[in-house]
């Protein structure tokens, strides 16, 4: 075993390796205590920013043409799986279309619900070419409706100022488009009112 003078001398040689840049009187005045703390300056890691990745603008959607749909593809035939997927979609959304269900609880839903794949039909409209229209929505914008007809027709459809009416189950429901001016997104997470509208 060593003796304390041996201990001594091996603690001083340690600190003074461990602390080249402190001084012999500081180094005594620190073995006086009984606890010695050794510095230790641990590296610095620098954090690496994540990039995030940028989506494109709304000019660069509109050059790259990313929403249109080709006119080799603009065929009612082509669009009625998706019709049977939005039915079945709404059946589970309103747990069944029953005789005895609620119709303002299944109004409600269906204000929220994604609305491609529905076949709708333009019953009121201030611009009488547009009444009768009936086909499946391709795509919902915040100001139109994209319709594919049983003719094959693609016809964009404006909200404002036109009554829509879809069928399911024997349920009609009506749209006010003039009440309906949002994207599919922002309509899912907006609390709507229940109260009456105007006519046209």
């Amino acid at each position: 075993p060593q003796g304390s003078e041996e201990a001594k001398t091996f603690v001083h040689a340690f600190l003074k390796r461990s602390m080249p840049k402190m001084k012999d009187e500081a180094i005594q005045e620190m073995l006086t205590r009984k606890a010695v703390v050794l510095e230790h300056y641990p590296k610095k890691k620098t954090k690496q920013k994540r990039k995030k990745t940028k989506g494109f603008t709304a000019k660069q959607r509109r050059e790259l043409r990313l929403f249109e749909i080709e006119p080799e593809q603009q065929r009612y035939a082509i669009f009625l799986p998706l019709h049977e997927l939005w039915k079945q979609y709404i059946r589970d959304l309103c747990h069944g279309l029953k005789p005895d269900a609620q119709p303002h609880m299944i109004q409600g839903k269906l204000l929220k619900a994604d609305l491609h794949g529905a076949i709708v039909t333009v019953t009121k409209s201030k611009c009488p070419s547009y009444v009768g229209i009936t086909g499946i929505i391709l795509q919902e914008f915040k100001h139109v409706f994209k319709i594919i007809t049983k003719e094959d027709k693609l016809k964009v459809v404006p909200k404002l100022n036109n009554v829509f009416s879809l069928e399911l189950d024997g349920f009609i429901s009506y749209i006010y488009g003039s009440k309906f001016l949002l994207r599919a997104s922002e309509r899912s997470a907006k609390k709507f009112k229940l109260k009456g509208t105007i006519d046209l």
